[in-house]
């Protein structure tokens, strides 16, 4: 596998080797969950796709700089291609059109920001939540 196998992990693998606790979205009921706790505490989507290699760099290079305090930001994890569905209405719901990789920042049930691709870093994250 060498390599290549790094790149092409399923969200299990994600789970087990980040060091970063996301919550997986994997239910459509958890929008409206997601746009509530945004009330009260921001919110990371971490759109991803496990066939993509720039959405596996990215991954890994936002999980490496990841040191946001858990108390400031919630973190939840998209795979895509098994959730294709869910990433549609996320998109639809929250007027982002759908890339991968992408991050979406919510507060008070709104984007405040979101990017893709090599864009993704945890600075803009931070840059973004201070605004």
């Amino acid at each position: 596998m060498g390599l290549f196998s790094d790149f092409l992990r399923g969200s299990d693998e994600v789970e087990k080797s980040s060091k970063i606790r996301w919550t997986y979205l994997t239910e459509k009921g958890q929008i409206e969950e997601i746009l509530l706790q945004s009330a009260t505490k921001p919110v990371l989507i971490f759109k991803h796709s496990t066939r993509c290699g720039v959405s596996r760099m990215a991954l890994k290079s936002f999980e490496r700089d990841y040191d946001v305090d858990k108390a400031d930001l919630e973190l939840y994890f998209l795979d895509i291609l098994k959730y294709r569905q869910l990433s549609n209405e996320i998109s639809e719901k929250l007027e982002v059109h759908h890339q991968s990789p992408q991050v979406l920042l919510i507060k008070n049930k709104s984007v405040i920001y979101h990017d893709s691709h090599y864009q993704i870093s945890v600075e803009t994250v931070k840059e973004a939540l201070l605004k």
